[in-house]
């Protein structure tokens, strides 16, 4: 038997969590260090994978570096994991953003134990539910998020954090009920908890307790929240406003792609027919979500609210590519979630910087800013650029496959005048990220923020991490495409 990758991948960060939290005698500088270490390890290893992951056509839709033992019997459930092209991508994000956020957090000196132990936590939530191929296992470590989460943001967050930490808690477990639902139902149809063997086989000989499309909305409405879709966002902008710099960027970066994900695996893998037939309904929702998301963005005067809005806009591609059913559209999907994940990350990192250094958030009290810190003007621009989908950034090699696939789409009727309408989501989301630079760093200087610091050496690596890898996939997006489109190829 070989060496269990993704088992080490997955469990190395709360093995960390775990010694932080009950070693005694630990200073501050030796807990953001093993913090540091249990987030490395399994960032190199998901390197590794990268690295050996079969990228042949004959590998399309096969689940590699699997693991499976037997869990529960009495329930035929198991403990399944494995990546294909579709979640690779997703767990590598994960894994870079789980060590950037340690670094991110150097800073913290409240309750450092409890904070790095909770961060170390949902790291291995989040990459749970992306390696998890048994139903039940799914579930756990889509619940196991919200403990983190919670405290996370009502002990460390700022503003309405405890009001924020509740709400997030309440629409989650609202969400969660309905996929439990639909997991159940699905179990009681099949007998089975396997998501690769559902996926291969489907519902068509089966008779459903309940009807298939109703299995389906209810697994949906659980990604729904989490993606999040309009109406079922208003969660996000709070959790993002309150919450400390690190989380927003976990937040956005990896816990938001849980819905994307989810949806492709399970929602359109499984239930194919139905995604058809309700296709128009979804990609009319995603074009309402990409123009509701930048409108709202605009009136925003808040930084860190300005951020979470532009969210909801982008997760409104990621549905759009979903729901327009072409291998196309499907692989700008998955990519607009790993770029996002990256982009939004940055500025997140972009914006706690400048809250720390300056002490303000409001867009209309801040200015002139890139002559006391020019690298993170400069770096902030870069992410905000990103976002805006300026070429050679991934931004733009993810929205373009989105608007290709969605276009040329013969599943939808009408998909082009969508699709069109989703454009100008592009030309508003210009209009926000250039007002938002303008009002930060090139507005009129203003003297009470003379000797501001600009970013230190820690503080400009991560930058370099974050601002390479968008470049990387914006000027050669085949390095994630040609894997991305084995986990597509057996959807479609």
């Amino acid at each position: 038997m070989g060496f269990n990758y993704l088992t080490t991948i997955i469990f190395l960060p709360v093995a960390g969590a775990i010694i932080i939290a009950f070693l005694p005698n630990l200073g501050h500088r030796c807990i953001k260090r093993l913090a540091a270490v249990f987030t490395f390890i399994p960032l190199a290893l998901s390197v590794f994978l990268f690295c050996n992951f079969d990228k042949s056509l004959g590998a399309a839709g096969v689940i590699q570096f699997g693991e499976k033992v037997s869990w529960i019997p009495a329930i035929n459930a198991f403990y399944h994991v494995g990546v294909d092209g579709l979640s690779l991508p997703l767990v590598i994000l994960m894994t870079f953003l789980g060590f950037l956020v340690v670094l991110l957090s150097w800073k913290i000196d409240l309750r450092l134990r409890e904070y790095f132990a909770w961060l170390l936590l949902l790291e291995t939530s989040i990459l749970g539910v992306f390696c998890s191929l048994d139903l039940l296992l799914f579930f756990l470590f889509w619940e196991i998020e919200i403990i983190p989460m919670y405290f996370l943001i009502s002990i460390w967050g700022t503003g309405r954090k405890e009001y924020s930490a509740i709400k997030y808690v309440v629409y989650t477990l609202f969400g969660s009920a309905m996929m439990l639902a639909g997991i159940l139902s699905l179990y009681f149809t099949t007998g089975s908890l396997s998501m690769v063997d559902l996926a291969q086989s489907g519902l068509g000989s089966f008779t459903a307790v309940i009807p298939t499309v109703a299995i389906f909305f209810l697994l949906f409405i659980g990604f729904a929240i989490k993606l999040p879709v309009f109406p079922l966002h208003t969660w996000l902008p709070d959790a993002h406003t309150d919450a400390p710099t690190a989380v927003s960027v976990v937040l956005a970066g990896g816990l938001l792609k849980m819905g994307g994900y989810g949806m492709i695996r399970l929602c359109v893998t499984i239930f194919p027919q139905v995604a058809h037939s309700y296709a128009p309904i979804l990609v009319a929702l995603a074009v309402v979500s990409v123009l509701y998301g930048a409108a709202v963005t605009m009136r925003q005067t808040d930084l860190k609210r300005l951020i979470a809005y532009s969210s909801i806009s982008h997760m409104g591609y990621v549905l759009l590519g979903i729901f327009a059913l072409s291998q196309v559209s499907l692989t700008g999907a998955a990519l607009q979630m790993f770029s996002h994940g990256f982009i939004t990350g940055l500025l997140f990192a972009m914006a706690g910087l400048v809250m720390h250094n300056v002490d303000e958030r409001d867009l209309r009290k801040l200015g002139g800013l890139a002559r006391q810190m020019p690298i993170i003007a400069v770096i902030f621009s870069i992410g905000g650029l990103a976002a805006l989908g300026l070429p050679t950034t991934s931004g733009f090699a993810a929205e373009f496959l989105v608007f290709v696939g969605s276009f040329s789409s013969t599943t939808v009727s009408g998909i082009q005048i969508y699709t069109i309408l989703a454009v100008l989501g592009i030309v508003i989301t210009a209009g926000y990220i250039l007002w938002m630079l303008q009002c930060i760093f090139y507005g009129s200087p203003l003297e009470k923020y003379d000797g501001v610091k600009d970013a230190d050496i820690l503080e400009r690596a991560y930058m370099f991490i974050f601002v390479a890898v968008i470049m990387l996939v914006g000027i050669y997006p085949a390095i994630l495409t040609d894997i991305i489109k084995l986990g597509i190829l057996p959807v479609v």
